[in-house]
């Protein structure tokens, strides 16, 4: 890869200053269930690891969210590949959503955290065994007063990610806030707090479902949150140089997208929804190689199907893969 470019004018992002991908088919579809109906996959977790992918996501069902499971070796594997509810498991019944996976090396354990009313997690030894998850536990003892009124309006899409000191729990609030909570790695999951906003735009622009990540080789970390406009759901990114540090847009396009129905092609959906990057690392520090063509598993639903029902949206999975240079890649050393 060569090396970055000078910048041509004040404020220009060195290298390949905006992202352009293409989109697979839908590759994961609600299945058949003996005691409900299944509306929508979405919210996808993903990992690699022993071989297969490890997809986590939120179903939304006759009965309400809930989560569930699924794992395959090759992509075309992905849509027989049976969905398990993590109801089953200790993990119990009731309302879950939003999950993100992660492996916490320090502790050689599995996490899945999650939205009830409050962020939530529970553990695994075994990522390959959907039984295996033990009962929900919460992070905080109590909501920090800036999530409540007047303050706030509530939080959801928790997101954790750890440098060599401290784990951060990010998540947003569906009215234009990024906010951050922090832990030290030796207390966590315990500990939280300082929770504090760090990005504050219009509800519009700065919507939910934020996921972050350290670019492999570099001091960069890069976050990404949804987004709305007239033309669908849609991602922006942001970087900084440090977790507890200062986020600055990161593409050239306007409104710093990082995908939408204007850089995607042979998209199905409506737009770019909920989602999250393939990693090649599996652990706490969501690390991402820019030396490898980006992947990004998300929720798109199809734009002729029209609903009354927020829960009856048709969410599908698929994954965007990007093409040619891009701000990410132009780090790859």
């Amino acid at each position: 890869m060569a090396a970055l470019a000078a910048c041509s004018a004040p404020g220009a992002i060195p290298g390949a200053t905006a992202f352009n991908w293409t989109s697979s088919a839908p590759l994961i579809s609600p299945q058949p269930a003996p005691d409900r109906t299944i509306y929508a996959v979405k919210d996808p977790s993903i990992i690699h690891t022993g071989g297969k992918y490890h997809v986590f996501m939120t179903t939304a069902g006759s009965d309400g969210w809930g989560l569930a499971y699924t794992s395959f070796e090759k992509w075309s594997d992905a849509s027989s590949a049976e969905i398990v509810p993590l109801a089953k498991s200790p993990m119990g019944p009731g309302y879950r959503a939003a999950p993100q996976v992660f492996y916490f090396a320090p502790q050689k354990t599995w996490y899945l955290i999650y939205q009830g009313a409050d962020p939530l997690y529970s553990t695994s030894n075994d990522i390959g065994n959907p039984l295996s998850w033990s009962a929900p536990k919460p992070f905080f003892r109590a909501t920090p007063d800036i999530i409540k009124p007047p303050q706030g309006n509530g939080w959801l899409d928790f997101w954790v990610i750890c440098d060599e000191e401290k784990c951060y729990l990010f998540n947003t609030d569906d009215h234009g806030r990024l906010l951050r909570s922090e832990t030290a790695v030796g207390q966590f999951p315990n500990g939280f707090h300082n929770t504090v906003a760090v990005i504050s735009e219009k509800t519009e622009d700065l919507f939910e479902a934020s996921n972050t990540y350290r670019i492999a080789g570099t001091h960069t970390y890069i976050t990404l949150v949804e987004a709305i406009s007239p033309k669908g759901r849609y991602f922006r990114i942001w970087k900084s140089s440090t977790l507890d540090g200062k986020w600055e847009p990161f593409s050239s396009a306007p409104m710093n997208a990082f995908a939408s129905r204007d850089n995607v092609g042979q998209l199905w959906s409506e737009g770019i929804s909920h989602g999250e990057m393939i990693r090649t690392n599996a652990d706490q520090t969501m690390t991402i190689d820019p030396c490898r063509p980006l992947e990004y598993l998300f929720q798109g639903n199809d734009p002729a199907v029209r609903v009354d029902d927020y829960i009856r949206i048709p969410y599908r999975l698929g994954v965007i893969t990007a093409k040619g240079e891009n701000p990410v890649s132009a780090l790859c050393r």
